[in-house]
């Protein structure tokens, strides 16, 4: 008789407040074959707060290729496992995502035990509106990526939500302001903890309430949406904003697909006068 596989569950753990932790959770943590955990230093803590033994062992973004498949051996050998993020529900910004896609390809159930989430619970209390928002998770940490990233989220519909560092938050801050301009803003602080913090206000103010206060602890950053976009094209010269990004060290072909994203164009079409301009200019040097 064959033996059935077992089951992984994506258990979410405190983001602050240890009492964050679901009894549920709790349940899947103590009767889990293996704790799969992104940092089993951190777990660990958790782990002896509540007095639990289980089988813990690492799998975070630097070992998730080798990791991944011993995982998956031991769920369709009928272990369960229980996978943890530092914090929150993991598969979020994190590489539980990979594990998931990876069980699902081998048949095994994946069941979300549900709890605490910094995203959603930045959002909630920003005062910022609800119904329709977008997370971004982390953005890139290469600033020439994180303009052509942030270019091409531009006009997102709805409330915008990122994750980011403390010490690359004013960075962010401004990228954002030149690329989006001076939108409504909430930035969450130690959600869930003792000194948990909301500044609300635009993103020029929050600039400048960082300069008064040293950034600490891990933010939610909860953008109010850019205004609707009309039909026509944005203003200015779409060539000029090519060149720009160019100087900025953005590759050409980059540069070209985000510029004819935002203007509506076809890039073919945008390349062809970018060559055009360029023949001209060699031809009256």
């Amino acid at each position: 008789m064959a033996e059935s596989k077992g089951t992984l569950y994506l258990c979410a753990t405190p983001i602050g407040n240890l009492e964050d932790l679901t009894p549920r959770a709790l349940r899947m943590l103590r009767e889990a074959d293996i704790i799969a955990a992104e940092d089993t230093r951190h777990t660990r803590q958790l782990m002896t707060h509540f007095d639990l033994h289980g089988h813990l062992i690492s799998y975070h973004e630097h070992n998730k290729e080798k990791q991944g498949p011993f995982l998956i051996e031991r769920l369709l050998a009928g272990e369960n496992i229980a996978l943890v993020s530092d914090a929150g529900f993991p598969g979020i910004a994190d590489p539980g995502e990979l594990l998931v896609q990876q069980a699902i390809a081998e048949n095994i159930a994946v069941v979300p035990v549900p709890g605490a989430n910094a995203a959603l619970s930045g959002l909630v209390a920003s005062g910022l509106p609800s119904s329709t928002f977008f997370f971004g998770g982390f953005l890139p940490k290469s600033k020439k990526n994180r303009r052509l990233q942030l270019l091409e989220w531009k006009n997102v519909p709805g409330t915008v939500i990122f994750y980011e560092a403390p010490h690359r938050i004013k960075e962010v801050l401004q990228d954002i302001l030149a690329a989006w301009g001076d939108r409504p803003i909430v930035l969450a602080r130690e959600l869930t903890k003792v000194h948990e913090d909301f500044f609300r206000g635009n993103v020029t103010e929050a600039l400048e309430h960082l300069l008064e206060k040293e950034p600490r602890g891990e933010f939610v950053i909860i953008l109010g949406a850019g205004e609707k976009q009309s039909e026509a094209l944005p203003a200015g010269n779409p060539l000029d904003k090519v060149r720009m990004l160019m100087a900025q060290g953005i590759e050409k072909k980059e540069s070209l697909v985000a510029v004819a994203k935002e203007y509506k164009i076809p890039k073919r079409e945008l390349y062809n006068k970018l060559i055009s301009e360029e023949k001209e200019e060699g031809e009256h040097k």
